[in-house]
């Protein structure tokens, strides 16, 4: 696997997710011709994206569609509006989403897509206008049945509504299963929003449970409080659990104590910064990886902890929240100081399994009650984690090797029973 399509840059999200495959293989005994085939990107699309600005004045962005494996089922993944995307980072979130769908069993491949702007400079309305041309640009790959999106950094439920729309009216009918994510009133589900937040927590109280430690009995920290962390520093807080600190991109708090969690939901939603709440004393994200905690949630992006951080980190447990937040020297350092990491495909794929509900729901045309998804989603991440956890002990690896090998080993067997064509 040495050449130019597969050979990411140095410490890139690609390289982490090319390296993990790689031990997996390795674990597995799969030959380089299943290796190439799982590593490599069954389809990509890159995608000019013009926009007129309120101004008149036209801008152009780049926008990826990657569908890294649909051998079972259709392509499923995020849409990131960031001015740091690119195609390794979208191809490597596309093929951790491959394995994540495969540890949670639901019938997707992995996908995954982008636009390079930072959306924090730009209108709503031209936001609106930047989402449709992308999404009219990749409609030949797309559909319910072909590829199916849902909100990631810089993108949300208002998102995919527009992309919902746009998709539907180039076709002349709704469509409301072509994306996952949206409003309620549009096809959304009950749970959605605050799915992949509590998959962390029902994933961080089974591996607290392995070591007869409950959630009431532990501190934590969450680096990054957006979409998954603040939705999941709050459940945590309701649960009993100490949240000591939480941080976003401007730096974050601290409180030996505990944070009043409600107000600091309610200060940012007022509009502050979180580093600005009085509730307890400044820290920078940096500092917040080292802190003495018993649980480390890294939920912002990827490449957090690196062979450098992963040294500093006194927590027992990391439960990874964002995609990628461990590269490959920084899962090094931790196993070797003992630290227990329950790994992105895992422990954050609470937000796959609910989009899959969702996509049921829509296909079905019947909605389920908010009970009957957070019970399904329950049940789904626990035995999920078992058989991760079961095969971890049996084999003697870490739980990031388990559950890579029960991914991979899915999406193999798939290759393998469907064969080649022609």
């Amino acid at each position: 696997m040495t050449d130019s399509a597969t050979t990411p840059r140095p410490s890139s999200p690609l390289a982490t997710a090319q390296a993990q495959l790689a031990d997996a293989v390795q674990i597995l005994g799969y030959d380089e011709g299943m290796h190439r085939m799982l590593a490599t990107p069954r389809r990509e699309m890159n995608v000019a994206v013009p926009l007129r600005r309120d101004t008149g004045e036209i801008e152009l962005f780049t926008g990826y569609r990657v569908q890294h494996n649909i051998s079972r089922g259709p392509g499923k993944g995020g849409l990131r509006y960031s001015a740091s995307v690119d195609p390794d980072e979208v191809r490597a979130l596309a093929m951790w989403m491959t394995w994540k769908c495969a540890v949670v069993d639901v019938p997707y491949g992995g996908a995954k897509g982008g636009v390079t702007i930072d959306p924090r400079l730009y209108s709503q309305s031209e936001l609106e206008r930047v989402t449709r041309r992308y999404t009219s640009e990749i409609m030949p790959i797309i559909g319910p049945e072909r590829d199916i999106m849902a909100p990631d950094i810089g993108t949300n439920e208002q998102t995919m509504a527009w992309i919902m729309d746009t998709y539907s009216v180039n076709l002349g009918y709704t469509i409301p299963a072509v994306t996952t994510g949206k409003p309620l009133t549009v096809g959304g589900s009950l749970g959605r929003p605050t799915a992949t937040s509590r998959g962390v927590v029902h994933a961080a109280e089974a591996a607290l449970g392995d070591a007869g430690v409950r959630l009431d009995e532990v501190s934590v920290a969450v680096q990054g409080f957006g979409k998954v962390g603040a939705p999941a520093a709050r459940i945590l807080a309701e649960s009993g659990a100490r949240v000591v600190a939480v941080s976003d991109e401007h730096g974050g708090v601290r409180s030996s104590d505990g944070l009043d969690v409600p107000a600091l939901l309610r200060h940012v939603a007022a509009g502050g910064a979180v580093h600005e709440f009085e509730g307890g004393d400044p820290v920078d994200n940096a500092e917040l990886l080292s802190l003495d905690v018993d649980v480390l949630i890294p939920a912002a992006v990827e490449g957090v902890i690196d062979a450098d951080t992963a040294r500093q980190v006194k927590a027992r447990w990391v439960v990874e929240g964002a995609n990628g937040p461990t590269t490959t020297e920084g899962d090094a350092a931790l196993a070797e100081r003992g630290v227990v990491v329950v790994p992105d495909i895992l422990a954050n794929a609470g937000g796959v399994v609910v989009s899959y509900f969702e996509w049921v729901q829509a296909n079905q045309a019947y909605w389920w009650t908010e009970n009957e998804i957070a019970e399904r989603l329950e049940h789904r991440m626990l035995a999920s984690y078992r058989a991760v956890a079961s095969l971890a002990h049996a084999e003697g690896v870490s739980l990031r090797d388990a559950a890579l090998t029960i991914g991979v080993r899915r999406v193999a067997e798939a290759h393998k029973i469907r064969g080649l064509y022609p």
